[in-house]
This record gives structure tokens, sequence and C-alpha cells, in this order.
């Protein structure tokens, strides 16, 4: 039974249950998977729940050479401990210490899978010191998973990593979706009239919706501003901001008061169930900045719902421009205002390629399918070098582990709340 190490550098509410449905789908295929994490409730609830082991290594999400050093002492520890036969590292620190560890310990198989890249949106010296992370970690990687085909061109044209050496698996995603928690029934459909009802939206105003976390590298700023734009037209518009704030990357204050006086603006904050509010929306807006391969455009898209996003790596993979939605150049506002208004007014077009969406993740982005292919590459690389892989399915009737939020709902989205771990879903940049 091969021993596959998981290394990230914290587990966030919003990931720890796809993360942790993956895994567990990986040890019924036959791997033995340790999660090496920093320290947090949230690794001590998948310990418990799915029976994964898990190693708690402190790491600091941002750049600090002194506890830099400890940790990667530390890392080396419990990697010399875990044996690994594969690691496969997820997040910019975990896999910087944890890969150059495993060269160290001569571990057979080492894999990157790459989320997404931070120094899209950023200058300075900073830029400079992130590029030199990212091609430290990729050259001590066997291989290195992008979650999307525009983000591994991008990352091969900035000199990061070699063609050969990148793979993107399928259509990308790193965890794709399952899709029948997003189908609109009427289930669904009466909880979004009820949430409506308690939201202050009247009947029959048209919702654009957008769900994450409000900040700046999410567009928010952009969205408000479109947002306005729209309203000129169509003042029977409501914007739905389904997310919270954070202090790691906070909001201005003008944007700030914005949202909290609007009259037709309403933010829920953090929840865990996003289906419902799905459901009250008419259209999406993604106005992100950076992404590897974004999730809620895939959400949105399984609850029939097209989605306006920016000219930005890894949306331009989630969203078909013209099929499932529409792709305005980045950071143009006033194109990003039209398109929105576009759907606005046209229902039989929101109709029309919101069912293409659904269609498309049906036929592409199913949980079970990402996981699969997932598997087969690990399964790949490990035959290249001789070792052995237990079981290459399921056993006949057995199926991974179902997950679902406290109130029995299906997993949350990657709206984190604004003290959770921010930080590390900013620098993994996708789902």
């Amino acid at each position: 039974m091969p021993r596959l190490a998981h290394l990230i550098t914290a587990q966030p509410k919003g990931t720890q249950f796809f993360q942790q449905q993956q895994l567990a789908d990986l040890q019924h295929r036959g791997f033995e998977v340790v999660v090496i994490s920093a320290p947090s409730e949230n690794l001590d609830v998948m310990a418990r729940e799915a029976g994964i082991e898990v190693v708690a290594v402190p790491m600091e999400r941002e750049i600090a050479p002194l506890h830099d050093v400890v940790s990667f002492f530390r890392m080396y520890r419990a990697l010399a401990r875990v044996r690994p036969d594969i690691i496969s590292a997820g997040s910019p620190k975990a896999a910087l210490l944890g890969l150059v560890s495993a060269v160290l310990l001569r571990v057979p198989v080492r894999i990157y899978v790459l989320r997404g890249l931070r120094l899209e949106t950023v200058r300075g010296p900073l830029r400079w010191i992130l590029g030199a992370v990212e091609w430290v970690t990729s050259a001590c990687a066997h291989r290195v998973i992008c979650l999307s085909e525009s983000l591994r061109q991008k990352y091969v044209a900035g000199g990061y990593v070699s063609d050969a050496k990148s793979v993107v698996l399928g259509s990308g995603s790193s965890n794709g979706v399952q899709i029948d928690c997003y189908r609109q029934t009427a289930a669904t459909r009466a909880k979004a009239a009820e949430l409506r009802r308690e939201l202050g939206i009247p009947d029959d105003a048209v919702v654009i919706g957008f769900a994450g976390r409000l900040t700046p590298d999410k567009g928010t700023p952009q969205l408000l501003a479109a947002f306005e734009l729209v309203l000129r037209d169509n003042p029977r518009t409501y914007l739905l901001l389904v997310g919270d704030f954070e202090r790691g990357d906070p909001m201005p204050e003008p944007e700030l008061q914005r949202v909290g006086e609007h009259p037709n603006i309403r933010k829920t904050g953090f929840v865990w169930d996003p289906v419902p509010y799905y459901g009250v929306m008419d259209v999406l807006a993604f106005p992100s900045l950076r992404e590897g391969f974004p999730r809620v455009p895939l959400e949105a898209a399984a609850a029939e719902l097209p989605v306006v996003g920016f000219e930005a790596t890894g949306t331009i993979d989630a969203v078909q421009d013209g099929v499932t939605g529409t792709i305005v150049p980045l950071g143009d506002v006033d194109a990003f205002a039209a398109a929105l208004a576009q759907y606005v007014v046209d229902p039989s077009l929101r109709r029309r390629q919101g069912l293409a969406g659904y269609h498309r993740v049906q036929r592409e982005f199913r949980s079970e399918q990402v996981w699969a292919a997932f598997y087969d590459e690990y399964v790949r690389l490990l035959q290249e070098r001789g070792i052995p892989v237990g079981r290459p399915e399921p056993p006949d009737g057995e199926e991974p582990h179902e997950l679902t939020t406290p109130d029995g709902h299906c997993a949350p989205s990657r709206s984190t709340p604004a003290d959770s771990s921010a930080a590390e879903t900013r620098n993994s940049g996708g789902a």
C-alpha cells in the first residue's frame, strides 16, 4: 500500500470538506494517506471524521525567515518519520518546505499542485521573491499539476517550470463539483423564495450574485462600481454578496460603507450552505483578478446560472465565453457592467447559458472525474518508479465517504469567514 503525504499550509473551513472527500477517496482506492499541515481545529476534524492520519507542523502563511527555518526542520523530521512513497503539496509555503525536504530524503515521487500564482497581482521586490520560491519549488518536483491550462501556460512562460514537467489533468480543477448538491429542485427553489423574503428582495427583482471573499484581489471594488452602472437603467436590480470581508486583504473604506448602506445590496456574511443562495441569484458576477481554477463559477453553473467574469487566469477556463457566460477584458468596469446588464434584461439568455453551464459541469467537472484523474496520475508516477499500488478501484459496492456540513447540507463554497485562513485561499488562487 503506497503512502501519500498531502502537504498544505493550513486547512481553511471552506476547503477542508473538499480535500477530505478526495483524500478519503484515495484511501478507498488503496493509498495510505497522511496530511501534514499547520495545527488547527479543522485538521483535527479531518482526522476524526475521515480517519485520516494527520501531522501538525507549525507554519506561517506569509514570508517569515526565522519561523520558516524552524518550520523546515520540523517538516523534515515529520517526513522522515512518515517515510512517504509520494508527496503532493498544494500551497506555496508547505510545498517549498516539503519538497525541499523530500529531495533530501529521496522521496520517490514528488508532486506540486499549482493552485494559483499570487505574484500575478504583486509588484516590486516581493514579486521577485515569490517567483524565486516558485522556481525552487518546481525544481524539486517531478511533476507540476496545474489546475487550468491558462495557469500552466503562464507558469511555463514565466520560466518557473518546463513544458514537459507541467500538466493539466482532464479539463482542470482540483476537486470538481458534486453537481447533485447544486441542482435546482422544488425544495431548493422553495428555500430560495424564503431567503428572498428574509433578505428583503422583491419577487420581481433581478439578482446579481457574488460568492467568495469580499477583497480587492477578488475584484469586489470593480463589482461595486459595475453594479452602480447597471442600476442606472435597471433600478429593480439587486446585488447579493455571499461572503465576508477579511482583515488580511481589507477593502477601502468607501466600499465598506457602500456595502453597508446601499439599499439594493445585501451581504450574508459567511454561510455553510451556499446552495439556496445560488437559487436566489439570476446571474453570477465573478470579477476576480487572478485564479488557478475557481470553484465558484462551477458551482454557479451546476445551479444553472450564467457567469460574467474578467479575462483572468483560471476564470477563462471555468467560463466559456458566449456559451456558459461572458468574459470581458481584465479590470474593464464598463464592459463588466454592460455584460451584466445583458443578463438582467434577457431571461432567455440567462436560461440558455445557465443550462449550457450545467451540462458542461456534468460532462467535465464532476468530483468523481477529477478524483479519478488525480488517482491515475499518482499511480502512473509510482509505477514508473517500480512502486506497487494496491487496489486499482474502490471495492464493489463501496463508495467514498460522503461529507456534509454540520447542518447536513453539501460542503460549503470558498466564501471563507474573515477570521479563517483567508491568506491561504489568497495564496492558492483556486479550487
